[in-house]
């Protein structure tokens, strides 16, 4: 079975809101890929509405979506970041965050009423959000003598590759990006060509 190199992500912020016998419910949907860069839009967020009862949040990183977070900030546990969260993965997304501040206007809603208030405020940022499928680069550096430049030149004419940070002497270095699914093969081709290393530098 092949191994798929996608997935879905946002490409830029979004809000939402949700009203609830006199709650208002608003909700900050942000791209991140990592776990502080989440924090830093959960300061932003808390200095911005620090009048707010709550600011709860969820958080899915990773291919996919591995690395995750739910956080009540204060409500019944388990009815702000968890439908949150599962909103997040019903519409197959990763590398997103989403706050959802509340304002409390006077009436309790319950157990089953909080839940669906904040999966609804989560729902609305997501709707209005510009969801893209994502594809996979492995980044690697490679190394090979000047007198197998043209090879190296030819494959990566051949496989439309990107390549930066070039320096030609003896001995020729470049980073390449190769596409995850891609990858295997297109390193054989290379390996093939006398004197040529290669080093995995990252992948996303």
């Amino acid at each position: 079975m092949s191994q798929t190199d996608t997935f879905l992500t946002v490409l830029s912020p979004s809000q939402g809101l949700y009203k609830e016998k006199g709650s208002k419910f608003i909700s900050y949907l942000f791209h991140v890929e990592t776990e502080e860069e989440a924090k830093e839009y959960l300061v932003k967020i808390k200095k911005e509405h620090h009048d707010a009862r709550h600011h709860c949040y969820a958080y899915s990183l990773g291919e996919k979506g591995e690395n995750w977070r739910v956080n009540d900030d204060g409500e019944p546990s388990g009815t702000g970041g968890r439908p949150i969260l599962g909103q997040i993965r019903s519409r197959g997304v990763t590398n997103v965050l989403i706050i959802v501040v509340r304002y409390f206007g006077g009436t309790l809603l319950g157990v089953s009423g909080l839940a669906n208030a904040y999966k609804m405020a989560a729902e609305d940022a997501l709707t209005n959000a510009m969801v893209t499928e994502h594809i996979i680069h492995e980044n690697y550096e490679i190394e090979f003598p000047f007198a197998s430049l043209n090879s190296v030149m030819k494959i990566l004419k051949d496989e439309n590759i990107k390549q930066s940070d070039h320096r030609f002497d003896l001995v020729c270095n470049m980073k390449i990006s190769l596409r995850k699914s891609a990858s295997p093969q297109i390193l054989h081709r290379f390996s093939l060509i006398d004197g040529f290393k290669s080093s995995l530098i990252s992948v996303y």
